[in-house]
């Protein structure tokens, strides 16, 4: 079932729309999720996890379905669906874990797949279980910071966003003619939410603008990992660590990403 590494993240991967402000025993510790590719975590090959649903347990805010694939039952989790047994379904951005202990369910599975069931994070089973995987989710060579679904399709104008005050504020454009020096440091930025994609791989991952950078460079456009809770539209301030040439696999790929962010104002 292992395919060489992805999203997040939808993915993480890659995607992955959905929130949940339930008490969630359930959110995949962020040491366990995968930081960089390896031997045992990694996506799955193309086509992989699509088949009929053979059984679901509910922990929210996940599903845990256990799907029947062209090659043999494989376990995934995907944000919280009414999709019912026997369902075709098609994870899209799938991430694999090892040793994964569910603390709701009180089990531990030796391989899951974290993902969606279907690119733009929406609820719905699909009408067959052809080959499908991340490129055919994102198209091949999509910008990096479109690999996580989107939890909406309309598009969020972003005006000029007033910078961040302090020490360590940075706009989106200087983060990335910076990124070098700034790597492992902390840093503040302040700009409007364009994409949320909630609990992916146990976290919140957002994508902020501030007006600054350039878009046909990518570099406009910062994400972030986050264990707080946001909304696409809103305009937010983020203090958190920058990581460069962040590698999560299957198409989540990030020359600059903020990570252990925290929201510390509108």
């Amino acid at each position: 079932m292992r395919g060489t590494l992805f999203v997040l993240l939808a993915a993480a991967v890659s995607a992955c729309g959905y929130s949940s402000k339930s008490a969630d025993t359930e959110k995949v510790p962020l040491s366990e999720a995968p930081a960089v590719p390896g031997a045992a975590d990694a996506a799955a090959p193309a086509g992989a996890l699509a088949g009929p649903v053979l059984e679901k347990l509910d922990a929210p805010p996940y599903s845990y379905l256990k799907i029947k694939t062209s090659q043999g039952e494989t376990w995934a989790a995907v944000p919280q669906t009414a999709t019912a047994t026997g369902a075709m379904v098609r994870v899209y951005n799938p991430m694999l874990m090892t040793k994964f202990d569910s603390k709701s369910l009180k089990r531990t599975f030796d391989e899951i797949y974290f993902g969606t069931l279907t690119p733009d994070g929406s609820d719905a089973a699909v009408s067959g279980a052809g080959a499908a995987g991340p490129a055919d989710a994102a198209g091949a060579g999509a910008n990096p910071h479109s690999g996580m679904p989107a939890t909406e399709t309309a598009t969020v104008n972003v005006g000029k966003v007033e910078k961040a005050t302090g020490p360590d504020a940075y706009t989106i454009a200087e983060l990335f003619a910076k990124k070098d020096a700034l790597t492992g440091k902390t840093v503040t930025v302040r700009g409007t939410v364009v994409k949320y994609n909630a609990q992916v791989m146990g976290k919140n991952w957002i994508h902020i603008q501030d007006g600054s950078g350039d878009a046909a460079k990518a570099t406009n456009d910062v994400t972030i990992t986050t264990m707080d809770e946001t909304a696409k539209g809103k305009t937010i301030t983020v203090r958190g660590v920058v990581k460069t040439s962040k590698d999560f696999g299957a198409g989540y790929k990030y020359a600059v990403i903020i990570e252990e962010a925290k929201i510390t104002k509108p």
